[in-house]
């Protein structure tokens, strides 16, 4: 029997039984990126979580029937900035098309490189300005919605009249003066509360792209204009994981207009995500107060590197695609699955500080999962591990799933960790073989689970016999020193730079003895 999966839902503040709507159609959204640039290690962070949600719903409830969708936002001010610095002798739309396309088609690589599979629908804003519309007609007609100077703002108070959806700031849990000042970053005369935020804005000629309402446009609004942040993923949503009716729109039954799991980033609490619930709930929910857009709202921590705040200015603002491509960060190039690892040693509600310490403990781990797998796994199929499916079922514990493929990872090892090269090579017990190599078959299924794909051998991987071998000279090395046998000691280091090992020495801080790590040279 599969284990209950249990979810921390950022809506009640507490951890509760997974429950679907329709277990034969699981649905899952997840606010995807804004495509103006390289999407930075920050943005990875809910990508590589979400996905390792995703690949547990389709183990627990089958590949068939689950629905998972991430946005593309290709409409927003920065595309519109980074199209006219890029392509400034380019008609606007063109120019805007060149940007989202080489910044879409860099993402999919990047979070490929990372291991993540694509999500079964990836709904992009442009495509679905029809819907927003539609919405906005919606929310107007039941006195919600206002328009203002060419604008359309949605009017917080009025959700607490309507009772078609949560209290407003449910979602974020914050004092009223808190929401306000957050709100002030689009303050405007024109607003009647200053929490009212913005669905629809006229289009700055030259600047912006613009859209007319081919089925006609509010009272008010004369000019082409576009969507407003919040909207865009609310009718994303609806169209790709509810039953729509009437222009891909959500159906009229509210007790059928909401999904099971929406997920993103901490920051996406408030204001985007509490807009989003007042919006499509104020839209589709029933006069009873019963909307609620999705049942489960999941949301990742913050990621800082190197113990501060990433930011441009702070000179330690990283890319994906830097950390895969160059040596922009610790002065070298990272696997995909060294960062992956990484990410997943940190569980998805912590804040998680990126270092270059961590990156190396992830790269030395995996080198040695993959010599256990290349010396004693076989082709044989297996299946991952019960317990670690188990604890990730308890709201993604990926430092508990880990450290039991730590303990796969030491059943492989099994009796060879006390024997010499020569005994490894001779051993005849065809039990403990046996042992071993069921084990290194299950650490290999599990880490695939996981997303990590060890199959493939990186440039200065090391196997199981190979590691050994270092260990030993260096173990020789420090006894020749120890002993002032430099000469010795000179050629023992000599013999592993041939061997293309990198060796630091140091001290122990304790004992005050010698030490030495090494690394494969890149």
């Amino acid at each position: 029997m599969p284990p209950t999966l249990r979810l921390y839902n950022t809506l009640t503040r507490t951890k509760e039984d997974f429950v679907p709507v329709d277990a034969a159609n699981v649905r899952m959204y997840v606010c995807g990126p804004t495509v103006y640039d390289y999407a930075h290690i920050g943005n990875a962070r809910p990508v590589i979580v979400f996905d390792v949600l995703y690949r547990l719903l389709r183990h627990l409830y089958g590949a068939d029937h689950v629905t998972y969708a991430r946005n593309l936002t290709d409409v927003d001010d920065k595309i519109n900035a980074r199209a006219a610095r890029d392509f400034p002798g380019l008609p606007l739309n063109e120019a805007i098309a060149k940007v989202t396309e080489a910044t879409t088609a860099q993402f999919h690589a990047d979070i490929a490189a990372l291991g993540c599979l694509p999500p079964d629908e990836e709904p992009r804003a442009t495509d679905h300005i029809g819907q927003m519309q539609a919405i906005i007609h919606r929310l107007i007609a039941r006195g919600v919605a206002y328009v203002a100077e060419e604008h359309v703002l949605f009017h917080v108070p009025a959700v607490a009249h309507l009772r078609a959806a949560p209290k407003y700031g449910a979602l974020a849990r914050r004092p009223l003066d808190e929401m306000i000042a957050g709100a002030r970053v689009d303050v405007a005369p024109y607003k009647r509360d200053p929490m009212d935020f913005v669905l629809w804005k006229p289009s700055r000629d030259g600047i912006d792209p613009g859209w007319l309402w081919p089925n006609g446009a509010p009272e008010g609004i004369t000019r082409p204009g576009r969507p407003g942040w919040h909207i865009e993923c609310s009718a994303m949503s609806m169209a790709k994981l509810l039953e729509p009716f009437g222009g891909g729109l959500a159906c009229d039954d509210p007790q059928k207009n909401v999904f099971d799991i929406h997920g993103g980033g901490i920051d996406l609490v408030f204001p985007h995500h509490e807009n989003e619930i007042a919006q499509s709930c104020c839209a589709f929910g029933g006069a009873d107060g019963s909307g609620r857009m999705a049942n489960y709202w999941m949301h990742n921590g913050f990621l800082q590197v190197e113990g501060e705040k990433m930011s441009k200015s702070l000179g330690n603002f990283v890319t994906i695609n830097e950390l895969l491509e160059t040596e922009t960060f610790g002065g070298r190039k990272w696997p995909g699955e060294v960062l992956r690892l990484a990410m997943l040693k940190t569980h998805y509600r912590q804040p998680i500080d990126w270092t270059v310490k961590a990156l190396e403990e992830a790269e030395k781990k995996l080198e040695r999962y993959r010599g256990l797998i290349k010396n004693f796994g076989s082709d044989r199929p297996a299946n991952p591990s019960a317990i670690v499916v188990q604890r990730l079922s308890d709201d993604l514990n990926t430092p508990s799933a880990l450290a039991e493929i730590d303990a796969i990872a030491r059943r492989a090892n099994g009796v060879v960790g006390s024997l010499s090269d020569d005994e490894i090579r001779s051993l005849n017990s065809a039990t403990a073989i046996e042992a071993q190599t069921a084990a290194a078959n299950e650490l290999r299924a599990t880490l695939l689970f996981l997303g990590i794909d060890i199959d493939a051998e990186p440039e200065g991987a090391v196997n199981l016999l190979f590691e050994r071998e270092v260990e030993t000279k260096i173990a020789a090395r420090l006894d020749a020193r120890r002993v002032k046998n430099f000469a010795e000691s000179d050629r023992i280091r000599d013999e592993l730079a041939a061997m293309g090992i990198a060796l630091k020495d140091g001290k122990d801080p304790a004992s005050g003895e010698p030490t030495t790590s090494w690394e494969v040279k890149r």
